[in-house]
């Protein structure tokens, strides 16, 4: 029976979890003009903030910056120690959370950034950097599209037709060009039939529109149906939705959503309803909204502005860069203020241990 000799390899090391990543737009950014890397990068800090600051200094970009995430990554504190560390690093000048808004309209929505420098900026390099931020959003959000170099084709040429080539030869430049003629459809003939090509349409003749069967119900008889769903007193019959359709596309016409619709219609109900219809004809009518301009807002105006709002790192109350120095709300900032110049005794931090250390003990007991 042969031997089996185990290998002295030691074995593989198993290797660590991946940090996780925040969603696309989201996360830790890193500021420009940093210093390398060095031992005492954050040495002046207390234990605390430069073991915080040590770990997210090596995140990548794109890192989720959460306290809780955090917190499970970093075993030494919990989420208070850590919101705690954040706020004394945004202080220091190594950190800014900021909101930014991402696209337009009614498709507005906001991402939550970080910004990481591992050199200590000021307030007014900060509000620099971020007012820079602000304006390539903008630009971004607003591209200049090239005018097309060539006309585009006439209505009634066909897109797969390739066009024709150039002329070539000394009389090029002589010969005319063929006008495009429309296509013309012909019936099919079989033999014998001795009939020609029908003429084309008039020019004045409309396409005939689809019925309303088949290009499907309109959003305004959608949100009138879905009315009996939200709430049953409101519940339409199809007779009921093609009647107030009109009163409702009206709504729409004048830039409100199906939502603010429903909204307006279902808001302050009575107990009892009696006649549905009734009660929404005459909110239809009583209710409608004032017609939105429909030109395109200027790019200075407060629709079109990419304005990026800082957090307060304590409280998380946005305000503009300016507003809000070492990433501090006034509020926040004054009561840091206070607490530097009053702080507690040794008994009454000794009393609140005490007291801390007694209730991890009921909640032990349990």
């Amino acid at each position: 029976m042969a031997t089996q000799h185990p290998s002295s390899a030691p074995p593989a090391p198993a290797g660590s979890a991946a940090y996780p990543m925040a969603k696309p737009g989201y996360g830790k950014r890193s500021a420009p003009d940093q210093r390398p890397r060095t031992r005492d990068d954050f040495a002046r800090l207390p234990t605390r903030e430069r073991y915080v600051a040590g770990f997210v200094d090596h995140l990548p970009e794109g890192a989720a910056m959460s306290v809780k995430q955090l917190a499970k990554q970093l075993p030494l504190y919990g989420q208070q120690a850590i919101s705690t560390a954040l706020t004394a690093l945004s202080v220091a000048g190594h950190l800014r959370r900021v909101r930014c808004p991402v696209g337009e309209g009614d498709e507005t929505r906001w991402v939550f950034r970080t910004f990481w420098s591992r050199t200590a900026r000021d307030n007014e390099w900060w509000n620099t950097y971020l007012a820079t931020e602000e304006a390539a959003q903008t630009v971004s959000s607003t591209p200049d599209t090239p005018a097309p170099t060539t006309p585009p084709p006439p209505p009634w040429v066909s897109a797969e037709e390739p066009s024709p080539p150039a002329p070539q030869g000394p009389g090029a430049e002589q010969a005319p060009t063929p006008p495009a003629v429309p296509h013309q459809r012909t019936p099919a003939q079989g033999p014998g039939s001795g009939t020609g090509p029908t003429a084309p349409p008039a020019p004045n003749t409309a396409p005939a529109t689809p019925r309303t069967s088949e290009a499907g119900p309109s959003p305004a008889y959608l949100a009138l149906a879905r009315l009996g769903r939200d709430d049953h007193r409101l519940a339409l019959s199809a007779a009921d939705c093609a009647n107030l359709e009109a009163q409702a596309a009206e709504w729409l016409a004048r830039g409100v959503n199906a939502d603010y619709l429903t909204n307006a219609l279902t808001a302050g109900l009575p107990a009892q309803v009696d006649s549905p219809v009734g009660l929404l004809r005459r909110r239809l009518t009583d209710k409608m909204p004032p017609r939105l301009p429909t030109g395109s807002p200027s790019p200075g105006s407060p629709a079109s502005a990419h304005r990026i709002l800082v957090e307060c790192a304590d409280c998380g109350r946005p305000g503009p860069p300016e507003a809000l120095p070492d990433g501090l709300c006034r509020p926040c900032r004054t009561a840091r203020s206070e607490a530097a110049e009053n702080p507690p005794s040794p008994a009454e931090v000794a009393d609140v241990k005490a007291h801390m250390n007694n209730l991890r003990g009921l909640l032990k007991s349990v």
